[in-house]
This record gives C-alpha cells, structure tokens and sequence, in this order.
C-alpha cells in the first residue's frame, strides 16, 4: 500500500469514527457516571467489534476481488453511494439529539458490544469503507498490515477521547461533541470522500 493511499485512508477513517453516534453517547456517558478508568471496558467492546467487522470486510472485499474486477467495481460504486447516504442521513438528523440504544446486556462490555453490533456503521459501512482504499493489483495481506491496525489504532483513540471528554467535563461534553455544525461538518465530509473516491481510479502500487 502506498503512503498516498494509506494517508488518504487514514484521513477517511479519521472522519468515520470521530463522527457522533451510538458508541460516542454510550463512551461519554460511561466517562460521566464511571469514570475514565472504569469506562475502559466499553472501549474495549467497541474495539472488539471493530476487528470483527474488519475481518468480515477484508473476508468480503477479498471475496470480490476472487470473483472479478467487474464485480469489484460495482461493489465500489455501491460503497461510494453509501458513504454518500450517510452523509446526507447526517446532515438530515444533524438537528436531533442521538440517545444511547436501550440494549439489555449484564456488563459495560457487552451493553458497549452490543450497541457498536447495532450501530448504523455496521458491516455495511466497513465494507463500504474498504472497497474504496483497497488495490486490486496488490494482494490483500500485504494492504490488511497497514489497514487494519490504523483503523483499530485511530477508533481506539477516538473512543478513548470520548470517554475522557465524559469524565472530565461532564454533560458539557455531550453539547460540545453533538454541536448541530460540528455533525454536519462530519457529514459533508461523508459525502465528499463518498463522490471523489466513487469517480477516482485504484490507486497503484509504486
């Protein structure tokens, strides 16, 4: 994988995971009514839900590339239109409060599990994600050694912010996080990468 691509796919999944949802509720909320260290168990869920979805994008974009690179393509295209819809949804929903999802699960581990499984980024938006930054001219394994601990290193961070934006400031944190123009920022973000990498060509290896 090229710095290029690997810079531009680390910038993407910067926006991917710092946008406001489900998980950054449950973070925040965790961090106010726990504390930093004792909400750290949620992090680790949503982590643990992230390398599985990565896998299953990886298993998936594979599978695409095995089969043609027609159907890559396409499947390209498809990915690019939903980053473009959750962009739009953004912007749409920007104006509404998120709530934390009313899941039974015993622990903050699996309440946080089950929340990130249910989140609307779910494989749909990992797979999405990767078949934009993936080279069909490069193997796979070679691309998932850069991939997959940016994406697991950039989510860990950003959920880690979260929980320490709870633990710190409190219910200050959610009007900062959840402003009406950061979350619409967020979503033109969304939509841009969405339109520029569904019309780009793969980038090549060097």
């Amino acid at each position: 994988m090229t710095f290029e691509a690997w810079s531009i796919f680390a910038l993407f999944w910067v926006v991917f995971v710092t946008t406001p949802g489900p998980n950054a509720v449950n973070c925040i909320s965790n961090g106010m009514t726990r504390g930093f260290v004792r909400s750290l168990p949620a992090v680790a869920a949503i982590l643990t839900q992230a390398s599985l979805f990565l896998a299953l994008s990886a298993f998936g974009v594979t599978a695409l590339l095995a089969a043609s690179e027609t159907a890559f393509s396409v499947a390209k295209l498809i990915g690019a239109g939903f980053l473009i819809y959750l962009g739009v949804r953004g912007w749409i929903t920007a104006t509404r409060p998120v709530v934390e999802k009313d899941v039974q699960a015993g622990s903050i581990y699996w309440r946080a599990l089950a929340i990130a499984v249910i989140n609307p980024k779910s494989v749909a938006g990992y797979l999405a994600a990767f078949s934009q930054f993936v080279q069909p001219n490069v193997p796979i394994d070679a691309q998932m050694w850069a991939i997959v601990p940016t994406a697991l290193t950039l989510t860990a961070c950003s959920y880690l912010t979260y929980t320490a934006l709870g633990a710190g400031l409190g219910r200050a944190a959610m009007g900062a996080v959840f402003n009406v123009w950061f979350r619409r920022v967020m979503a033109v973000c969304f939509i841009v990468y969405g339109v520029l990498l569904g019309t780009s060509q793969p980038v090549r290896s060097a």
